[in-house]
């Protein structure tokens, strides 16, 4: 990768020379909307690299304020050819063939798309690129009409970052030290405290850790999940990540306990991997060590305590006593220190609430309100269990008074869980989740 993305770099260099790169620098550089039009009028490949890589080194020199004007830019000089749209509606109108279609296909496309396209040859282009949108988000937030942009960007990446091109990685304590200091850096679920933390989540017989990675951006994970390996289905992640556990010998594992999954590009947000590498893991898991047969999850329920809120508040959706309404109104972290029947009585009512929250709490859109469970359930995963007290951290409490839970991933039902949830919004969970549920009001 190393020798092409230098290849890359020459090509784009000999490309300045024959456009006489002196044009683009100085007081003498033209204009980015200039540089656009230049590269999407078609000159050969060494020099649209070298006018590709122009307009992104502009662009990285633009100011915030300059950024959403070249954002401003694309939506309104880029978008479609009007005219050739007005021509091909025309004909398919009076012809509506094959041929007619795809002339109008063609015509309805944006040329910021194709802009995006030769954006993207230059070296390092994808990179550049993906932080491109990162600043489209915050864009977007001020200019929400922006979001067109946005729309193509994704049409986009969904194609260059699709499965064929990503690579699986295995992630140990061998891995280079820039690698592993991105996973300290990404991880979103449970914070990683320093080397020796991390070395505790790599190092071990019974701890997996595996990336996917593009061609395009090396050593960049977009996605990474980390495993444990263990002879049944924690309840806690505190059980998963207690410094002074016993190792595991991995040939004796029984279960492989997905606890962590974080995206690590914003800019690729929105861009699914996370179902292509939990199936892969598990299979290339279940080929090193036959003896797995569970695979499951350890998974945050982050927007539980928000809806348990709104739950308990007068005239809440959901049928409460005030006794209860008071009980879940206590601060979780005051909870915790309880006396046992107190804690007790608070805990089976949580649990309620949750499998409330899991399977029969919707938006207004009718989704499943829930963002992780919308992930596990939609690559067709089983809701296993519901786990009070399964993380007690501050940031655990905060979200969902200390809740977690268990997705199930069984190879042979995942095609059908799947089209349950996507086809009917059917949320597939086990006979224990479904026992918790009170009496649906009237």
């Amino acid at each position: 990768m190393a020798f092409l993305g230098e290849l890359l770099t020459s090509v784009a260099d000999r490309g300045r020379a024959l456009i006489g790169f002196e044009r683009f620098i100085g007081n003498r550089a033209r204009p980015i909307d200039r540089l656009c039009e230049d590269l999407l009028s078609g000159r050969g490949e060494a020099s649209g690299m070298a006018l590709a890589q122009a307009v992104l080194d502009a662009w990285e020199q633009l100011d915030k304020p300059g950024r959403l004007a070249f954002f401003n830019l694309l939506k309104e000089r880029f978008g479609p050819d009007q005219a050739g749209l007005d021509a091909a509606i025309e004909a398919y109108r009076e012809n509506p063939n094959a041929a007619a279609i795809s002339a109008l296909h063609l015509a309805a496309e944006p040329r910021r798309q194709e802009l995006l396209r030769r954006l993207n040859l230059a070296p390092e282009g994808t990179h550049v690129l993906v932080r491109m949108r990162e600043a489209l988000f915050e864009a977007i937030a001020a200019e929400p009409e922006l979001k067109a942009i946005d729309d193509d960007f994704r049409h986009l990446f969904g194609s260059w970052f699709n499965r064929g091109f990503l690579v699986l990685r295995r992630i140990d304590w061998r891995s280079p030290a820039n690698v592993l200091e991105k996973i300290i850096r990404y991880e979103a679920v449970h914070e990683i405290q320093g080397w020796d933390d991390l070395r505790r989540r790599l190092e071990p017989a019974d701890r997996r850790c595996f990336a996917f990675f593009h061609p395009q951006l090396v050593d960049e994970p977009l996605i990474f999940v980390e495993v444990a390996l263990t002879t049944e289905i924690p309840r806690s992640i505190g059980e998963l990540l207690e410094p002074e556990r016993t190792v595991l010998p991995a040939q004796e594992a029984t279960t492989a306990v997905f606890y962590s999954i974080s995206n690590c590009q914003e800019g690729l947000r929105g861009i699914s991997f996370g179902n292509f590498l939990i199936k892969q893991v598990a299979e290339d898991l279940k080929r090193e060590l036959p003896g797995l047969d569970t695979f499951v999850t350890l998974s945050p329920v982050p927007g539980l305590a928000r809806w348990l809120s709104a739950a308990v508040a007068e005239g809440g959706e959901v049928a409460l006593t005030n006794e209860e309404r008071s009980e879940l109104a206590r601060p979780a972290v005051e909870a915790i220190s309880l006396d046992d029947p107190a804690k007790a009585r608070r805990d089976k009512l949580l649990g309620q609430m949750t499998a409330e929250y899991m399977l029969r709490a919707r938006t207004t859109s009718g989704r499943v309100i829930d963002p992780v469970a919308r992930f596990h359930l939609g690559n067709g995963a089983r809701l296993e269990r519901i786990n009070v007290g399964g993380n007690l951290s501050a940031r655990g409490l905060r979200e969902s008074h200390g809740v977690m839970v268990n997705y199930r991933y069984d190879l042979d039902d995942i095609e059908t869980n799947h089209e349950a949830f996507a086809t009917r919004n059917t949320v597939v969970a086990s006979s224990s989740v479904r026992k918790l549920l009170r009496p649906a009001a009237g």
